[in-house]
């Protein structure tokens, strides 16, 4: 039997985890292979669909981070512990954890830009013989903005954490500034084989690479998250194309050496 990749399936909500007013995540029933950085296609008849990042992965189920900006997801926001979405994929290039292994790791992430990361920083959290130093710089617009509140408690045990704010006062738990703001202190052992990954939106994501070249990361290292325009998943509409790179497909996490000849 052909199988075709446009009819989704069923999957049952396991749990609904809310970070603010407009961002929960959905835990969703999935078995198979999935890395971070992959996106599902979210979809719900007579709405439409989205395409959500991956936030986590386990035994058993993906977690879905969605921001309520639209019809799809205003209708997503409806369903409850229980209920049913449809799922397509997962879809996209990921984030392979091979390329990190054993080295100084640094990740920047901006607001949303969290969750497509997420699975990374979990991973290497819970396996900290698996690489050498670590750092995660990771910023919003306010306390109130900040997602995966837990998670932060718990990487700040595990590694370097600097959490930002745009706005407000500092405290023990975040510093004020944008994420670039702390770059050029960063703390390397050998920043010639240290490697990084960047994510969030894409002012942010430019001038943090270029932060990172001018503390002196080779362009190979470092590796980045392109989530602009996805529609099919499947390199069939267009609407992600990029001279000849299909961002869905292609993409959405590619090497900065790639990545910096993706100009939309």
């Amino acid at each position: 039997m052909v199988r075709n990749d446009y009819i989704p399936f069923p999957s049952e909500i396991l749990e609904v985890i809310k970070h603010t007013d407009i961002e929960y995540t959905f835990r969703m029933a999935f078995r198979g292979k999935v890395k971070p950085g992959q996106f599902f296609e979210v979809s719900i008849p007579k709405y439409g669909e989205a395409p959500i990042s991956v936030s986590g992965i386990g035994d058993g189920f993906v977690d879905l981070t969605i921001r309520r900006v639209g019809r799809v997801t205003n209708e997503v926001f409806e369903h409850y512990v229980g209920n049913t979405l449809l799922l397509r994929g997962p879809y996209g290039n990921g984030f392979d954890l091979k390329n990190y292994k054993g080295k100084e790791l640094v990740i920047i992430a901006g607001g949303t830009g969290v969750s497509p990361v997420r699975g990374v920083i979990s991973h290497f959290a819970e396996n900290e013989k698996q690489r050498k130093g670590m750092t995660l710089i990771a910023g919003f617009k306010s306390a109130n903005d900040i997602l995966f509140k837990e998670d932060f408690r718990n990487w700040r045990q595990k590694m370097d954490l600097i959490l930002t704010l745009d706005s407000g006062e500092e405290t023990a738990e975040h510093k004020i500034g944008l994420v670039t703001k702390y770059i050029p202190d960063l703390k390397l052992q050998d920043v010639n084989k240290a490697v990084a990954i960047v994510v969030g939106p894409p002012a942010m994501m430019r001038f943090s690479v270029n932060g990172l070249l001018d503390r002196g990361f080779k362009e190979e290292n470092i590796w980045v998250s392109y989530e602009r325009k996805m529609c099919c998943g499947l390199g069939k509409c267009g609407h992600c194309r990029i001279n000849d790179t299909y961002i869905c497909l292609d993409g959405p996490v590619f090497n900065y050496t790639v990545g910096k000849t993706l100009i939309d």
